[in-house]
């Protein structure tokens, strides 16, 4: 059966087979699908996502420069169901017929896909006029013109080599197993970071699959409120995301009221009064008529939005499954899987704060190699512990160990981040933001913000992140990156960091203390691992786990000699304090002479 509400290519003359085996087999859970660009491979990829060595060779744009990049690609492409097995030579030369294509590429999720981007936007609608709704009568669908297309072939039989067949890759993250091996014969620590993040950041193509995902429930949204705007934000965006993350985005109603945006309007003709008394911009002598009723709250009014929103998606949503709305949590939200992308969305509307936050993020990752590398390192590692979960519950969150990041690497001498008041002395007018009475003001031209002249490796960076997080006063102390300076909490939450944008906000308020405490031991056995003398690599054959693969084993994986190891230094210590009190203590006595001894405590 068709997906539902998927518009037909009917009648292509195009053949097909059953794909090699060797593809990978799909886990039955929404995952982050693997996919590879099938014409234009690596050499494009997510701004801030360069290899170490190579970061000053990306054009450092600007994040609404970004975004609205992503979105006019978005609107020239289409998602096409495929057969398990198409000629990728006669599938582009048919689609051609519609106008030039810029990108595509295959990827799997519940079946094989292709994503193509054609030149023009007049394109797609040439494709999507040859398309034709499933029949009704036997297929029971519900008819929404998309750009979500269902390929069904002629002569399935025919053989083609299968060289010309369509090839996706496997671009999925790696098996722990995998990632230790890559972990085990890099070069150095610092090697092993870039490593992981290069194996675990999102690819050029994911990201496109983001941005279409959300352009295609902008294309139901629509249906409703015509020229509002679906973006995406949190780590699909600022530079953090990792494969299979979630997909965030927000309902952008804002953009209706600005007098550029192509609209259908309603005009109430009956009340014609004078331009004088107009409470809207548009000149002449209409006032426009929302259809909106008044509501008690702004709050209500957002309730209202997604729950109509919500019941779209799970009635005329093309792979839209397991809808849920949940409109009672303190930011209001509808959750659903987009089972053609294999993404888990939240969707919620007006939002503009956390898209402010994914700027400043965005801003950050852009401002040094090292930042990226660091804090996907940190999480990492929080992940192998446990200490971040995505069932949400007293886990801290990925967002507040990268806040502790960017705190610490404020922290540095000299700092290799500048605090978020110092960027608000950077801007200009423009870059002037005020959002719900927050200011969120800070530059946004990446090349105004003068570059770092620390030079301190991964390495020492990663040991003194834990270090520094191991000792610090969680008891009395605040997070606080708008001034990178530790300061006193203002309540008793076991873990404190302040929002960037509404200061009066926890975002680590869930924590609880044991999670704390868990966190702050991690870190100190973690620190201890790294400082050891005898820490140098091994040989590749003895596959004894080193560095940051060390310090991945999930709990209970350890060696019996690690755990011996770890025993030691803290009797050492011990004994070696007792020892210095014992000489203490006889040196001042035998330089008393005569004189009253002075005894000393530890």
């Amino acid at each position: 059966m068709a997906a539902r509400g998927v518009g037909i290519l009917a009648r292509l003359p195009l053949h097909s087979q059953r794909r090699s085996r060797v593809q990978r087999s799909i886990p039955r859970h929404f995952s982050c699908p693997g996919t590879v660009a099938a014409n234009f491979g690596s050499e494009e990829q997510p701004l801030g996502s360069a290899e170490t060595g190579s970061e000053d060779k990306i054009p450092k744009k600007r994040f609404s420069e970004v975004q609205k990049e992503r979105r006019e690609q978005a609107q020239r492409t289409v998602l096409i169901h495929c057969p398990n097995n198409i000629n990728e030579k006669k599938f582009l030369k048919y689609l051609s017929q519609h106008g030039p294509i810029n990108k595509h590429f295959f990827y799997e999720s519940f079946g094989f896909y292709a994503v193509v981007e054609f030149c023009q936007k007049d394109s797609v609608n040439s494709l999507q006029s040859e398309a034709h709704t499933p029949n009704k009568s036997t297929e029971s669908a519900i008819p929404f013109k998309s750009r979500f297309l269902n390929l069904k072939l002629k002569n399935l039989s025919n053989q083609i080599p299968e060289q010309l067949s369509a090839q996706t890759n496997n671009q999925s993250p790696p098996s722990s197993k995998k990632l230790f091996e890559l972990l085990n014969y890099a070069e150095s620590i610092d090697d092993q970071l870039y490593t992981l993040l290069k194996t675990f950041q999102l690819t050029e193509e994911n990201v496109r699959l983001r941005h279409l995902t959300c352009s295609l429930i902008e294309d139901i949204a629509a249906a409703y409120f015509p020229g509002c705007v679906i973006r995406p934000f949190g780590s699909s965006v600022n530079t953090f995301g990792k494969l299979g993350c979630d997909l965030d985005m927000f309902l952008d109603l804002d953009e209706i009221g600005k007098p550029n945006v192509h609209k259908v309007i309603i005009i109430s003709f009956a009340r014609c009064i004078s331009s004088t008394s107009l409470h809207v911009r548009n000149a002449g002598n209409f006032l426009m008529e929302f259809q909106m009723k008044n509501v008690p709250s702004e709050r209500i009014a957002t309730q209202k939005i997604l729950s109509v929103i919500g019941e779209c998606l799970d009635n005329f949503g093309p792979g839209c499954v397991g809808v849920q709305k949940i409109l009672n949590a303190r930011c209001p939200l509808v959750r659903f899987s987009h089972q053609a992308s294999g993404f888990q969305c939240d969707l919620t509307t007006n939002n503009s704060i956390a898209l402010k936050s994914s700027e400043l993020l965005y801003i950050y990752g852009s401002l040094d190699a090292r930042v990226r590398a660091l804090v996907f390192s940190v999480r990492c590692w929080a992940r192998a512990h446990s200490l971040t979960s995505s069932i949400p519950g007293a886990w801290i969150t990925n967002f507040s160990l990268t806040m502790m990041v960017i705190f610490f690497l404020q922290r540095r001498s000299p700092p290799i981040l500048p605090t978020l008041d110092s960027l608000k002395s950077l801007a200009d007018a423009e870059d002037r933001c005020i959002l719900d009475g927050n200011n969120c003001t800070f530059i946004r031209d990446l090349y105004k913000i003068k570059p770092s002249g620390n030079t301190e490796t991964l390495e020492l960076l990663l040991k003194e992140f834990f270090e520094y997080f191991g000792n610090f006063a969680f008891n009395k102390n605040s997070i606080n990156i708008r001034q990178g300076r530790e300061q006193n909490k203002p309540d008793s939450s076991p873990l404190y960091i302040q929002n960037p944008f509404e200061t009066s906000l926890n975002i680590s308020k869930n924590v609880s203390q044991s999670q704390l405490q868990k966190f702050v031991e991690l870190a100190r056995d973690s620190a201890w691992i790294l400082e050891q003398e005898d820490k140098g690599q091994p040989s590749p054959s003895s596959k004894q786990p080193w560095g940051l693969a060390a310090l991945l084993l999930p709990p209970g994986a350890a060696s019996p000699s690690l755990s011996k190891k770890k025993k030691k230094p803290m009797a050492e210590k011990v004994k070696g304090l007792l020892a210095a009190i014992k000489s203490n203590s006889a040196d001042i006595s035998k330089g008393s002479r005569g004189k009253r001894a002075i005894s000393t405590q530890a």
